[in-house]
């Protein structure tokens, strides 16, 4: 597998997210939300349906404004802040063209030369085992290449910062090893993970720490294994055993 050097900028970490509120229609759905991110990870989010997960990650991403407290990043301008994170959702949302073409027009909006933008999709479609797919249509390939592809389109970018929203949801195990493989990947080229997951045993074997997430409550931020065989709240013991939360 080819191997990257490169060094994304800006450095934005630590991100520091303080007393974080969003409501809906009067209904608070995050409340009181506050942690920091620092070098490390990946970094699983977690906790039952309706738990405030992947609305967690839209706020960080910068896609909803939040109702109240804040969200700060270490370093550069907003534009920088923006060009150097990417996010990845649970149903990959492609373009209507060639799995190349999906890479290269995520690129078109970088001031990059033709070279370039053709260097770093070979260079991506190499990583994710799409190379020999390059001409195909995106929307005719399987579940799992489609995510392969949307993590490509991701790498491609070079972020500093990635949000990943459950991205193996619904594949099949082989195609779930896949996809991690490549998250494996990104997290060792320096890339910041912070990902949304239903499957204990993935945060498992992916996470560097964990988020846990309870009613749009904050319940606990640890490491992974504190988190999974020493919990220290009931609430906690309780999901980690699969127990009914309400």
């Amino acid at each position: 597998m080819p191997q990257s050097s490169y060094v994304p900028e800006p450095d934005l970490l630590p991100l520091q997210v303080t007393s974080l509120r969003f409501e809906a229609a009067g209904k608070p759905l995050l409340s009181d939300v506050s942690f920091s991110l620092d070098v490390g990870g990946p970094t699983c989010v977690v906790g039952p349906n309706g738990a405030g997960k992947s609305l967690l990650l839209r706020l960080c991403h910068g896609l909803l404004a939040p109702s109240g407290g804040s969200i700060r990043w270490a370093g550069g301008t907003f534009e920088q802040q923006r060009r150097a994170q990417a996010m990845v959702f649970q149903r990959p949302v492609l373009l209507r063209r060639s799995v190349r073409a999906n890479i290269e027009h995520a690129l078109s909006a970088r001031q990059l030369s033709r070279s370039e933008r053709m260097k770093r999709t070979d260079s991506v479609l190499e990583k994710t085992g799409l190379l020999g797919l390059a001409e195909r249509d995106a929307r005719v390939l399987s579940g799992g290449e489609q995510q392969r592809l949307a993590l490509a389109r991701a790498w491609a970018l070079r972020p500093r910062m990635l949000f990943l929203d459950e991205p193996t949801a619904h594949l099949d195990p082989a195609a779930t090893a896949s996809v991690e493989a490549i998250i494996r990947d990104i997290d060792s080229e320096g890339v910041r993970i912070l990902m949304v997951s239903h499957d204990l045993g993935q945060v498992r074997r992916m996470a560097g720490d964990v988020l846990f997430l309870h009613n749009g409550h904050l319940i606990a931020h640890t490491d992974t294994r504190s988190f999974l065989d020493a919990p220290e709240s009931e609430l906690t013991s309780a999901f980690v055993e699969g127990r009914l939360l309400w």
